[in-house]
């Protein structure tokens, strides 16, 4: 009934993934099953025999998911079903993204989508560096016209070794965690997270890398070749009007070249040039010569690009007038929002960020819940780009995709330099609002975030700038110019965007897109360098409007006191049900979170202010307390006895204070000195070694008599 198809790719470590088709999804355009130990993940791939009517794009579409079953667990929430994609899911689906959309033909537009679903899953086996070479081998073994195949591989460096697709287990070890993807001969897309290393090492991480990529890569050459499938499918999606292009480019180009050599103003004001270049070209048609104007627009579009791109390798010129390692004017504020506990506005060119920090307490820690990874992150960094930050008339509709990749790559960046938990007991929310947006939003998060973290007191190790790269190449004359800090239309002309964070000391952070072939290690190189020097320069920016966190938190900012106690008095902090640090909580106004860590308990008291912080912990420490004899402590009478009183001195511990005890006069009744709820000084003057007994003393530290005193003496000198 099957008929199934195998390709085994041995790795150099020992390792298999295999790649399997013919089995599941066979009515997909291409479907693979990649193996390797007991994670599996099927890829599916289906595109439109046509594409949509004036569709002039690629309308790609890649989604990857991770099923609960697949490491036997059961979705949480009501429903008990996976939901929309978590942020993880979504991170993973723009990683395949990025290095699968720029090898489908130009001018292939029809509806393609790649769906990854992780369908068995290894605890030790991390799904997401798979995913791309999954992606790859479905349309490897489809007839979609794709420029492939490619692959994308983790690149860890742990102990000072490199290492292709570390396990899970190995990762807290690493010092460098990169996702490289590419074709067998090109570098296509880099992103990832380093703990500041320099750029040399991150460049030999990315050749370790490409090796590997290569044997992936040339497996599904082979198992495309051993299927019949290399012929693909013929597809005819443009209107073309090569007459009408020559016309275009005769007519305007010359003037888009004048237009972007003279402009050094902003970004909505070259656009209003650009248009009038376009409205000039388009009066001398009538309504009767049924111009096709969106064929017009797509080739006046290429003009405006080789315009600029010619002017930056010609005369080294770029579309605001900079030199190419120029930074755009930089503007540093902190406390612009006095009510929060941390805020920044960093301002480049016109690119601008407003970013808050809030402290909070554990409870306030992420909680994640995802297929492979659950427990709670410390530190979240949020990044939001509304429309009017372009100038968009449009609603916001929920977080887009850009705006989770962006603000992951940010936390990536700073997060390495958050302070150890053991000097930071606060959750740390950092949120970056895009007010105005031309080009690298997500550096410009990195910067103001680093600004507001050290104004709310935080004390980072070192602070951290980012920058973005772009290049403009021309294969014919081999032509290069590297654009430091690019603006937004030369990300879109340009064929690379290179973001790079880091502090002083080395990266952090970097994110690599690459539009263009044959990019050689010697250009990447001189990237990185040009990125460094770019960072250095906003760093000193940076650093004359603070240069390191403040000494103390905002006298608004909540304040926490961490406490160790014994493992076994946590049951008596917490109480039966909850009783006894509810109580604590309802009657200081504190917030207290007690967690087992390491055969001891984690206490946090979080607080709007020092007086609710001292009377909580004063309390905690009540509870916790072991009796010492010789202390005197100030006790409550809990009850009366024939005998004498059992008073309580510590949280549930009770002491006898013997009638004998009370004064050093006789007397006949408790009752006459004590009644129950009477607050009293008394001195632990025993402990019953085996029953564990407390025998409190009140009158010793009552004035002795002068009868009583002289016969005090006297019996001491009988005995």
């Amino acid at each position: 009934m099957f008929k199934v198809k195998e390709k085994i790719i041995d790795l150099a470590d020992g390792r298999q993934i295999i790649l399997q088709t013919g089995k599941l999804a066979r009515q997909a355009d291409g479907a693979v099953l990649l193996k390797m130990g007991k994670t599996m993940l099927l890829a599916t791939v289906v595109a439109a025999k046509e594409a949509k009517e004036d569709t002039d794009f690629m309308p790609l579409s890649v989604e990857y998911k991770e099923k609960y079953a697949s490491s036997g667990r059961i979705p949480g929430g009501f429903l008990k079903r996976e939901a929309r994609p978590s942020d993880y899911e979504v991170l993973i689906s723009r990683l395949v993204d990025r290095a699968l959309r720029p090898l489908f033909p130009d001018d292939f537009h029809a509806e393609t989508f790649v769906t990854i679903n992780l369908i068995s899953a290894d605890t030790d086996i991390i799904p997401d560096a798979l995913a791309g070479l999954a992606a790859s081998a479905a349309l490897a073994v489809s007839d979609i016209p794709f420029n492939g195949p490619i692959s994308e591989v983790r690149v860890a460096r742990i102990d000072g070794r490199f290492v292709i697709n570390p396990a899970a287990s190995q990762m807290e070890h690493a010092d460098l965690d990169l996702i490289v993807g590419a074709t067998y001969d090109n570098i296509l897309m880099v992103e990832g997270e380093m703990k500041e290393v320099s750029e040399a090492d991150m460049l030999e991480a990315l050749k370790v890398a490409h090796e590997a990529i290569k044997t992936h890569c040339k497996a599904q050459m082979e198992f495309a070749e051993e299927l019949g499938k290399n012929i693909k499918r013929e597809y005819d999606h443009e209107v073309k009007d090569e007459e009408l292009k020559k016309k275009i480019w005769d007519e305007t180009y010359d003037k888009c070249y004048n237009a972007a050599r003279s402009s050094t103003a902003s970004k909505q004001a070259r656009e209003s040039a650009s248009e009038a270049i376009i409205t000039e070209f388009l009066s001398q048609y009538t309504e009767e010569d049924e111009i096709n104007e969106a064929l017009v627009k797509k080739y006046f579009h290429d003009v405006v690009k080789e315009a600029a791109r010619r002017l930056v390798l010609d005369e080294k010129i770029r579309l605001d007038g900079r030199k190419t390692d120029e930074i755009r004017p930089i503007e540093c504020e902190i406390d612009p929002l006095p009510a929060t506990h941390g805020s920044a506005l960093f301002t480049r060119g016109e690119t601008q960020s407003l970013t808050t920090v809030t402290l909070g307490t554990k409870l306030d820690e992420k909680i994640i819940d995802d297929v492979l990874n659950q427990g709670t992150e410390k530190f979240t960094l949020h990044y939001n780009f509304p429309p009017f930050s372009t100038g968009e008339a449009k609603p916001a509709r929920g977080v887009s995709r850009r705006e989770i990749g962006h603000g992951n790559l940010a936390h990536r960046a700073l997060k390495n330099m958050m302070p150890p938990d053991e000097e930071n007991p606060y959750a740390v929310r950092v949120v970056s609002d895009i007010l105005e947006s031309n080009g690298s939003s997500s550096m410009a998060t990195v910067c103001a975030g680093t600004l507001a973290l050290m104004d709310a007191g935080i004390k980072l190790k070192k602070p951290v700038s980012g920058i973005a790269m772009g290049l403009i190449t021309d294969p014919k004359t081999n032509q290069y110019a590297i654009l430091s800090d690019i603006l937004g239309d030369e990300d879109h002309l340009g064929d690379m965007d290179f973001k790079v964070a880091g502090t002083r000391d080395g990266i952090t952070a970097t994110q690599m897109d690459i539009k263009v072939e044959g990019l050689s290690y010697e250009i990447l190189s001189k990237a990185l360098e040009q990125a460094k020097k770019g960072r250095m320069h906003i760093l000193d920016i940076m650093s004359k409007t603070i240069s390191e966190p403040r000494p103390e938190l905002k006298p608004h900012a909540p304040r926490i006191e961490m406490l160790s106690i014994p493992k076994d008095m946590i049951g008596a902090l917490i109480g039966p049900g909850g009783k006894v640090i509810q109580e604590i909580q309802r009657e200081t106004g504190a917030t207290i979170v007690v967690e087992e860590i390491n055969g001891r308990g984690d206490v946090n008291v979080f607080g709007e202010n020092k007086e609710v912080i001292t009377a909580a912990v004063e309390w905690i420490k009540r509870i916790v307390a072991v009796p010492e004899v010789g202390q005197v402590y100030k006790g409550k009478v809990k009850t009366i006895v024939q005998f004498g009183a059992f008073v309580e001195i510590l949280p549930n511990k009770d002491g006898l204070l013997h009638i004998s005890e009370i004064d050093w006069k006789k007397i006949k009744t408790v009752d006459e000195v004590l009644k129950e709820g009477d607050e009293i000084e008394v001195k632990l003057i025993d402990i019953d070694p085996k029953s564990g007994k407390l025998k409190l003393s009140r009158k010793v530290l009552l004035p002795r008599p002068p009868k009583q005193e002289h016969e005090h003496r006297k019996t001491e000198a009988q005995n």
